[in-house]
């Protein structure tokens, strides 16, 4: 890949992580509630289901949800429904007094964790950017996989950077939300933004 090409992708692919959306709320939440570490070791689960989407646009199976309106519905309703869920558990989560912790101890880091890959991957928006996205910069004359590898790499690496933004914002405003009832009206807040991202993604379009 040519210089031009990366220097075009680059601003244009962090624009589009730094994009508010259910994970980066979540990560900023995690870090509110946890540590920054915390929110950053948990995205490894959002990178880990971005990668397999990558994988999929890459070997055109991305198409079948151009194709199939029923496989974009189901994965729509299971995602929406995953959204619903998680605002759910958020609006009545406990506030205790806020104190970070190591990442190999912090309760529950793996199913934070898998709250963010699954949050990732039951977004059928998501595999839908990749697949209209990411090719923009592939030249189907050059080597299409090599090329795949280093846009899908550094646009995992970005939305790593982003996490770590948001997260960091979090942890800023554990200052602000410090007391109990600060706290509960934060996650409140999260949750009816989380709620309102999947009533978004019951009603979108392919």
């Amino acid at each position: 890949m040519n210089l031009e090409v990366l220097l075009l992708f680059i601003p244009a692919c962090f624009a589009l992580n730094l994009t508010p959306g259910p994970n980066n709320l979540l990560a900023m939440n995690n870090a509110q509630r946890f540590s920054l570490t915390s929110a950053l070791l948990a995205g490894v689960g959002r990178l880990l289901a971005f990668a397999l989407m990558i994988a999929l646009a890459a070997g055109g199976l991305a198409m079948v949800l151009y194709t199939s309106e029923f496989v974009f519905t189901a994965i729509k309703v299971i995602g929406a429904l995953y959204l619903f869920h998680t605002a759910w558990k958020l609006w009545f989560v406990g506030t205790g007094k806020q104190q970070d912790v190591k990442p190999d101890s912090t309760p529950g880091l793996q199913a934070l964790m898998k709250q963010e890959f699954l949050l990732a991957a039951g977004n059928p928006k998501a595999i839908l950017i990749f697949t209209a996205f990411l090719p923009q910069f592939v030249d189907p004359a050059g080597n299409v996989p090599l090329q795949f590898a280093i846009v899908g790499g550094l646009f995992l690496l970005m939305e790593w950077v982003a996490i770590g933004l948001y997260g960091a914002a979090g942890v800023y405003l554990r200052q602000w939300f410090a007391r109990p009832a600060g706290q509960r009206l934060f996650n409140r807040i999260c949750s009816v933004l989380l709620a309102g991202a999947g009533g978004g993604l019951l009603v979108s379009q392919r």
